[in-house]
């Protein structure tokens, strides 16, 4: 691998860490950077989500108080339907073509880009037509984690808005168990992967390491910088690579 895109998708792990730590997005950084480097589309998104995996387990690990106030049966549930969906999502991605799979990503990008960027207006749309029942948390859980195991990006936003449909208030506590339940599709999604030979491990390690330091920097840069600020510069990332991929497919 030439020094230049190592250099590259260092940098971008990195960021992508500081990313994740402050508002969530990285994936807008890891997958581009990997395909710009000439990894296929499919296994660079296999190889992004082996990469950004570790930091779910420390966002889990901060939340542990606000996870345990869930009841057992609740958690076992939740984790049971996860890994069903992101099976799936990891099989499908699995048996998708590059050419395929490059038609599709331009859309999951935008469309990630837009729940991210409207995700306190469709959390609190949810919260406003919230339904509680077993069947809805079910359904919406499983469909979010089909999507989260075929293309991570915008996967917590998507998961915060469900919960607020189902009616839950506190932010701590939803925000404890996305991080659980995004470790949990994200280690399922990684086995998969792993057996399919879908992962760079070399390029994959680099990433991990990086994206872990990046977490580490971004904590007081989260406390640093505005909330809009934020917003912005992973709006204008995700914008800009959908607008990219769309011209790939164009051209």
């Amino acid at each position: 691998m030439p020094l230049a895109d190592i250099i590259l998708v260092t940098l971008a792990a990195f960021g992508a860490g500081i990313l994740n730590t402050i508002a969530g997005g990285g994936t807008f950084l890891t997958f581009p950077a990997l395909v710009f480097t000439g990894v296929p589309p499919v296994i660079a998104n296999a190889t992004s989500a082996v990469a950004v995996f570790p930091g779910y387990l420390g966002g889990a690990f901060g939340f542990r108080k606000e996870i345990a106030r869930f009841s057992r049966r609740e958690l076992v549930s939740h984790i049971l339907i996860t890994l069903a969906g992101g099976l799936v999502g990891s099989l499908l991605l699995l048996v998708s073509s590059n050419e395929a799979f490059s038609l599709i990503v331009p859309f999951l990008l935008l469309g990630a880009t837009l729940v991210f960027l409207f995700g306190k207006e469709i959390s609190n749309w949810a919260a406003r037509h919230s339904r509680s029942g077993s069947g809805l948390q079910t359904v919406s859980l499983f469909f979010a984690c089909v999507y989260g195991g075929y293309f991570n990006g915008g996967l917590g936003i998507v998961l915060l808005a469900i919960f607020a449909l189902w009616g839950m208030i506190d932010l701590h506590q939803m925000n404890g168990l996305k991080n659980g339940l995004s470790f949990v599709l994200s280690a399922i999604s990684v086995v998969i992967f792993a057996v399919g030979g879908l992962v760079l491990w070399y390029q994959a390690v680099i990433m991990m390491i990086a994206a872990i330091i990046g977490g580490y920097v971004g904590a007081p840069i989260a406390r640093a910088l505005p909330r809009t600020v934020i917003r912005a510069i992973v709006a204008l990332i995700g914008f800009t690579m959908s607008a990219v991929f769309f011209w790939q497919n164009i051209v």
